[in-house]
């Protein structure tokens, strides 16, 4: 076998079709990938990865495989010398073996030069090495074992003809077949059995770095079958009925074992952040479904910038993820805007059902124009829909770093999308009402948008003094409290059925204004108000639990405008102002609740400070780092927004707006007269949380002409805050019992080039990625030959 092998090898590299074949196969690469501009131009794109040429290459190797394999059999075939090869004491087996394996190195040896695009990327990387190397390894390994089966159809082929381009054809033929044909089959009969039949579906998943021993097997199955379907056409003897049961049993013993292995097998995600490992979280809700999931996806369309194409291949990968782990998932990319004749319809429907579109500039031949992209998705199932956004937002963040988050979400985002549809609500949330919190139509859209996870219900404490017990028995009937900004003193009586409720498990989410003032009461004719602390009768309650909420205003110059009219009579305009006692806060916690979110606005927060307690603390949301307190009371004027503030005087950086507290809580009536007694009270709780903002307009959505606005609008300035999704997070997390919010905090990270570098130097990288590989090639030529003619010189 040995011996066939090399004399394949020599022959091979004697010959200047060897060098023409690889020179093609190179040349082609070079040019698609770093020269040409398309989807496949790696220096284009933006992207540190190598994805393009992995999914480049199983085209081109379509042709260079075939080309390669032509003349193993065929050419023998065609000057007579295989029979006398088969003479030879050594088995038929043994010869496709030889001549297999010397087809095999040859195709490795034309793969060898493209590792100087791994170095290439590495180097154009930003941060410098960038590129994940376990994914990369991962996809050249897949790589291989699609060699692998196209070189054993091809040797099959050469068999078929003794002419050589006839074999070729044929090669081409099959592996188009074999990887794309049956993935079209599948689209015409509706059918995913067609599909995985295919190569293409499975090599889609190792061509990204992750190695399933389903698709190896596969791969294995189909290089064993036609190394001896080879093994039997070299052979002259006519084919007895035991020879013919023997090659029916084989391909269908193998479709067995690759059929049994589907629930039996081991996946490793070479890649570094495990983006496609779905979490234990998101595969009980994926189990769930036992009917018909369809995602419509509307990222689609011809003229992406590069961003947001990779956020549509993402998009495609996950949810391939998803189908793979249940076929009852089923997707679909759809580009709304195709027709002209129904674009503006078709833009209006959507948008009417909330899915808003983006404006993006799109850059080609030195020109800009205004693309419409929809970065949404819808899933229906069993007659509901529920709409999916795609694109994180996020103020002042460029497109990198909105893929990037966005990209980082999408695990978490379509679970959260299914699990709206296959889970039924089980949860209640109460609604505090009688401390004078704020009224509905202030919180229309936060109750509006967890009703879509929980059932929600408003709660008074009134009847606590008739009846304290029943009132503490009707609220343990929820899972969650809600205070929104109360303004009236609880009383004790109140406090202690909280404080019980919380003993019990239950969880609850404050938002405290610990400070009376109202940016409302400052449009008046003086424009000023005295801001005064607020006692709520909270202090020693939260103290207990292992907080303090000072009556003081966070001064932050990093701070969200106030809209003023300027100017007297007809002359005056609307303009905006700063105010520095409206905090924009950039969340810089890792944790799920606040990770990756847009700014946060608060307006007259407040300060708090941890204590030393047994409940552990999670600071959520901290002022900028130039910051500082006023205390109170004080005189507030919209004379400010005229002033220089200065930096000097702004030394308290990172005050403290949101703590999470988890744990078990000690009763703030341990060791005190309580004003009743309740039966099977508890001086500590079992394992609970409480969520504690210092401000209670944090959750308050505007109301305009039509009604309430979105939580998070701000009409005046235009801008979408993050305040709606940091508190349906808290929420979520607050309730969650299966941990599908801390797939929030599963860092999925994009790796960039440098674009800098890249427009700098992309001439250099592009005659190198082109030209080096074919020098490499001819070196290797000269060398090779040069040492052949010495041998047989001597």
């Amino acid at each position: 076998m040995f011996s066939i092998l090399r004399k394949e090898i020599n022959s091979f590299f004697a010959s200047p079709i060897a060098y023409l074949v690889i020179s093609i196969f190179l040349l082609l690469n070079g040019l698609f990938l770093w020269f040409f501009k398309g989807e496949f131009n790696i220096l284009d794109n933006g992207f540190a990865d190598l994805s393009s040429f992995f999914l480049l290459a199983p085209w081109i190797l379509i042709f260079l495989i075939p080309a390669v394999t032509m003349r193993s059999f065929s050419d023998e075939k065609k000057q007579g010398t295989l029979e006398l090869l088969l003479t030879k004491p050594i088995s038929h087996l043994n010869i496709v073996l030889g001549k297999y394996f010397g087809a095999l190195v040859l195709i490795v040896i034309a793969l060898l030069p493209t590792l100087l695009y791994v170095y290439t990327v590495q180097q154009l990387g930003n941060p410098l090495g960038n590129l994940d190397i376990g994914s990369t390894l991962g996809s050249y390994f897949g790589l291989l074992f699609l060699v692998a089966s196209y070189t054993a159809i091809g040797m099959f082929s050469s068999t078929l003809s003794d002419n050589q381009i006839v074999a070729f054809i044929i090669a081409v033929f099959l592996c188009f077949l074999f990887y794309i044909g049956f993935e079209g089959i599948a689209d015409v009969t509706a059918s995913n059995t067609f599909d995985k039949l295919g190569m293409s579906y499975h090599y889609k998943s190792m061509s990204r770095g992750v190695i399933d021993t389903r698709d190896l097997l596969y791969f294995i199955s189909i290089t064993v079958v036609f190394v001896l379907l080879t093994v039997r056409k070299i052979s002259t003897k006519p084919i007895t009925k035991k020879e013919f049961l023997h090659l029916l049993v084989l391909p269908l013993g193998l479709l067995v074992i690759n059929i049994f292995t589907q629930s039996i097998y081991q996946r490793f995600d070479l890649t570094k952040d495990q983006r496609y490992t779905l979490s234990d979280a998101t595969l009980q809700i994926v189990n769930q479904v036992d009917s018909p999931i369809i995602i419509d996806v509307f990222l689609e369309g011809d003229d992406f910038p590069s961003e947001f194409r990779r956020l549509q291949t993402e998009t495609r990968q996950i949810l391939e993820e998803f189908t793979s782990k249940n076929g009852q998932i089923k997707f679909n990319f759809i580009n709304p805007i195709a027709d002209d004749a129904t674009r503006n319809q078709n833009i209006q429907q959507l948008n009417q059902r909330g899915l808003t579109p983006m404006q993006v500039t799109v850059q080609e031949s030195g020109k800009s124009s205004q693309e419409v992209v929809f970065p949404w998705a819808l899933a229906s199932y069993n007659g509901v829909t529920t709409k999916i956004p795609l694109m994180q937002n996020k103020i002042g963040a460029d497109m990198q770093t909105l893929v990037s988050n966005s990209v980082q979400h999408l695990e978490y985002t379509f679970a959260d999308g299914f699990s709206k549809l296959v889970n039924q609500k089980s949860k209640k949330i109460a609604i505090l009402k009688g401390n004078n919190q704020l009224d509905d139509i202030h919180i229309f859209d936060f109750v509006k948008t967890i009703k879509d996870y929980y059932y929600i219900a408003p709660f008074t404490l009134d009847s606590v003094a008739a009846n304290p017990q029943k009132t503490l028995n009707d609220l343990n009937g929820f899972d969650l409290v809600i205070s929104a900004k109360p303004t009236q003193a609880f009383t004790e009586e109140e406090k202690l059925v909280l404080d019980q409720f919380t003993m019990q498990g239950g969880k609850s989410l404050w938002l405290i204004d610990k400070v009376a003032i109202e940016k409302d009461s400052l449009y008046n004719a003086s424009g000023k108000n005295i801001a005064i602390a607020r006692d709520l009768n909270l202090t020693d309650f939260f103290f207990k639990y292992g907080i303090r909420i000072n009556p003081v205003l966070v001064n932050d110059l990093y701070s969200a405008p106030i809209t003023l009219a300027m100017g007297e009579g007809s002359q005056s305009q609307f303009t905006q102002m700063p105010w520095f006692y409206a905090p924009l806060v950039n969340p810089a916690n890792n944790h799920p609740i606040v990770n990756n979110l847009n700014l946060i606005e608060f307006d007259f927060a407040n300060q708090i400070d941890t204590l030393k307690n047994n409940v552990k603390k999670t600071i959520l949301l901290q002022s900028s780092v130039l910051s500082k307190i006023d205390g109170t009371p004080r005189e507030i004027s919209l004379d400010l927004t005229t002033q220089e503030p200065d930096p000097k005087l702004y030394t308290k950086p990172n005050q403290t707006l949101a703590v999470l507290l988890e744990g078990e809580f000690t009763s703030a009536y341990n060791n005190r007269i309580k004003p009743f007694d309740l039966s099977n009270e508890k001086n500590t709780s079992v394992p609970t949380k409480m969520l504690v903002v210092a401000d209670g307009d944090v959750v308050k959505n505007d109301v305009g002409k039509n009604g309430p606005l979105e939580l998070g609008f701000d009409r005046n300035s235009g801008q979408l805050y993050g305040n709606k999704e940091f508190l349906l997070n808290a929420v979520n997390y607050l309730l969650d019992d299966n941990g599908l919010i801390n797939i929030r905090s599963k860092e999925v990270a994009v790796a960039f080039l440098d674009y800098k570098k890249v427009t700098e130097e992309k001439t250099k990288w592009q005659l190198i990625n082109i030209l080096i590989p074919l020098a490499l090639l001819a070196l290797f030529g000269f060398v090779f030959n040069y040492i052949r003619k010495k041998k047989y010189a001597l």
